[in-house]
């Protein structure tokens, strides 16, 4: 990647169309990123593909996705199982399709498994996912998210563990998520530092060159993530993570998911900017 670009999670709300103007209206915010938002299910048609490819290579706007969420690789259910690797592979062909880099996903939750038996379930799950998406594309990421909830896959150890596992496979890191699955832990400026030192350590520089962020502001309850609100309306420490991935020359997508996605992104483009 280029550089740090910051955009939204899905239509700006100021746009009065589709992802097509969403895209436009982007660039007109001066913001350079747009993640598709297929969390209800994988809402472009082929035949739109070529068009949304266009319109972002013009804006210069660079393309992620989000897959849907209605998603458990963990799951004891064959049918579960195997029609989740259906969205994210599906996300993936569209979003490869649209020009899009990166595709994100909730891998599934613990239920009744022990954390090494949810990790070997998911990991097989990703394997088949892979096995999918390669027959057409063997550059874009597939990336397990860290997640905001005590009862789902998805620490920052189980993420980087199956990026070290498989070519293809990186994680997108939500900070946000972080900071509320740890109950206010992960929301320091030292704290910050430590999570990139340990994704450069399993990883290497080249994570640090290509990443995937989630932020946005956060409540959390006392099994984790309640819901997203405004950045300004929470205790997350926006302005220490900005300083940090500025200090660590970090690269990639930075997607704001604050429920006013376009004023947040802006917010925290412009903080990057003057940090320090």
């Amino acid at each position: 990647m280029d550089k740090l670009r910051f955009g939204t999670a899905g239509i700006p709300t100021c746009t009065k169309g589709d992802t097509i103007q969403g895209i436009k209206d982007v660039r007109k915010l001066n913001l350079d990123s747009f993640e598709l938002e297929f969390v209800r299910g994988v809402n472009i048609k082929k035949e739109k593909t070529f068009e949304i490819k266009k319109i972002a290579k013009e804006n210069d706007v660079v393309l992620t996705c989000h897959a849907p969420y209605y998603i458990n690789l963990n799951s004891d259910n064959p049918k579960t199982f195997h029609a989740s690797i259906s969205y994210i592979a599906n996300s993936a062909i569209i979003t490869s399709l649209c020009g899009g880099y990166s595709v994100c996903f909730h891998a599934g939750y613990y239920m009744k498994s022990t954390t090494s038996e949810a990790y070997n379930n998911i990991k097989e799950g990703i394997k088949k996912i892979l096995k999918e998406v390669r027959e057409f594309d063997k550059k874009i990421w597939i990336r397990p998210e860290i997640s905001g909830k005590k009862s789902q896959f998805g620490d920052l150890k189980e993420t980087l563990n199956l990026s070290q596992e498989f070519d293809q496979i990186m994680p997108c890191i939500d900070f946000s998520h972080f900071y509320a699955r740890t109950l206010g832990q992960n929301n320091t400026y030292d704290e910050f530092k430590s999570i990139l030192i340990e994704v450069e350590k399993a990883l290497g520089k080249r994570a640090l060159n290509d990443m995937h962020i989630h932020i946005a502001g956060i409540e959390y309850g006392d099994k984790g993530e309640k819901n997203h609100l405004i950045l300004k309306e929470s205790k997350f420490n926006y302005k220490d993570l900005l300083k940090v991935l500025k200090e660590f020359k970090c690269k990639g997508v930075v997607t704001c998911e604050s429920p006013n996605i376009e004023e947040d992104a802006l917010l925290l483009k412009e903080s990057y900017k003057k940090s320090y």
